[in-house]
């Protein structure tokens, strides 16, 4: 189940629906983070907690989510309604009452996939393979879990992006080639292999990401693995 970005503000506003919406969407969430499966759900939990808050600082919300593509004669019927919805007194007290326990129990599962998290990421260890070059915006990183039966191999690059006022770093990966865990393939072995392969990169930035612990691979260790190498570039 999903929601949709405005879902506390479609169809009949009523507290007891919206209610049952919410906690059907965050059962499924839990359910995936039982079986330690944090992405994409909990960043799809994160966005729609911003969202709730976006609301609730700030009524203006409900006008700027009126479709932009409908006609002008839609555009003002739209904008009528939510004028409407806006001069509710009853009606914004419903919305209030279903944003504030919205924003209250979608705090208590992102606190409950942020502990997952921050357990799989202090027992996940990120370490340079060989000796680093100056330009380490891009190369390649090796992933490793407790199953031991193989490592994966990706190109990775850095992205800069802005956001208003302040510049981010992302990053986007490419998975290159499976490993099997060998006495023969050792991290170096795999860096010489990787270069010897893919010639973009004569001596490329090359980083080890290992945990003991078995989770799954997707959904879990390479976005965090991703997030730990932005960090660990971010203060290079």
């Amino acid at each position: 189940m999903n929601l949709s970005e405005t879902w506390f503000i479609e169809g009949y506003i009523d507290f007891e629906l919206q209610k049952y919406k919410l906690l059907a969407y965050l059962k499924q969430v839990n359910r995936y983070f039982n079986e330690t499966k944090l992405y994409p759900q909990l960043a799809d939990v994160i966005f729609h907690y911003h969202n709730l808050l976006a609301f609730r600082d700030n009524k203006k919300f409900l006008q700027d989510q009126f479709p932009k593509h409908l006609n002008q004669v839609d555009i003002e019927k739209a904008e009528l309604v939510y004028e409407q919805m806006l001069n509710d007194s009853d009606l914004m007290k419903e919305l209030e009452t279903i944003t504030q326990f919205g924003i209250e129990q979608m705090q208590e599962t992102i606190n409950a996939g942020t502990e997952i998290y921050e357990l799989i990421e202090k027992q996940t260890i990120l370490q340079p393979v060989g000796i680093l070059p100056l330009y380490k915006n891009e190369g390649y990183f090796l992933l490793r879990d407790g199953q031991n039966s193989a490592t994966y191999a990706y190109n990775y690059s850095v992205t800069l992006f802005e956001h208003q006022s302040a510049r981010y770093k992302g990053i986007r990966v490419n998975f290159i080639e499976q490993f099997p865990n060998n006495i023969g393939n050792t991290y170096e072995q795999i860096k010489r292999e990787i270069v010897r392969t893919i010639r973009t990169l004569p001596n490329p930035a090359v980083y080890a990401i290992e945990t003991a612990l078995t989770i799954p691979m997707q959904e879990t260790l390479l976005p965090i693995a991703k997030r730990m190498l932005v960090k660990t570039l971010a203060h290079s």
